[in-house]
């Protein structure tokens, strides 16, 4: 008996146990980035707090026609659910640097809890893309605040689903997911240079007036 529990705990191999051992820059990327979309997601909710108890209340990160929080915060963009979108944010970036400050402090976290992140990353991320969308389309207006949360956002389900996927495509994985894997940062920054060329050619008429 002894044998044989010796010989199956030998077979759990880092790969194949339930918990899931996070590189330590992908630790600390989910503890910063969690930190820096709390942080915007908390100075949002602050000034539309006090958009609210001040029509007149300009917010700190109106720079410009464009880059103006106040413009955006009035639209219906920007409580979808009925309540101002930061507060989403507050919820989902606690969860976020509570996972940060487990993995940081080599907590191995059970391979269910990375995948339902991600899930709830892929969420987050879907929802940035229709506020991008409505931000340059409807509204006419960018929000700093936002665009950072935007970013955190990104980047955090492109590490997060890399913490999940990893063991599986070290067993087996091949193909377009081996792929997708090793290119992961270059398809992050071709996305972020498309959003990039998108903001400078929807407003365009704007920026011209700067140069």
């Amino acid at each position: 008996m002894t044998t044989s529990v010796s010989a199956q705990t030998a077979d759990l191999t880092p790969e194949s146990r339930p918990e899931t051992r996070v590189p330590a820059p992908s630790a600390w990327w989910v503890l910063i980035a969690g930190v820096i979309g709390l942080a915007a997601s908390a100075t949002l909710t602050v000034e539309k707090i006090d958009l609210l108890l001040n029509p007149a209340y300009v917010p700190s990160c109106n720079f410009n026609p464009i880059l103006s929080c106040g413009s955006v915060m009035v639209t219906p963009q920007a409580s979808l659910l009925g309540f101002p979108n930061p507060l989403l944010g507050l919820v989902a970036f606690t969860v976020v640097v509570v996972t940060g400050l487990l993995t940081v402090t080599k907590v191995a976290l059970p391979q269910w809890y990375w995948i339902g992140l991600t899930a709830g990353l892929l969420i987050g991320a879907g929802f940035v893309h229709w506020l991008i969308y409505a931000s340059l389309y409807s509204i006419g207006a960018l929000c700093p605040y936002c665009m950072v949360v935007w970013a955190a956002t990104i980047t955090l389900l492109v590490v997060v689903a890399s913490i999940a996927c990893r063991p599986a495509l070290q067993r087996r994985g091949r193909g377009v997911a081996r792929a997708l894997y090793q290119w992961r940062w270059s398809i992050t920054a071709l996305w972020f240079t498309a959003v990039f060329l998108m903001i400078m050619a929807r407003f365009w008429d704007y920026w011209s007036t700067l140069l």
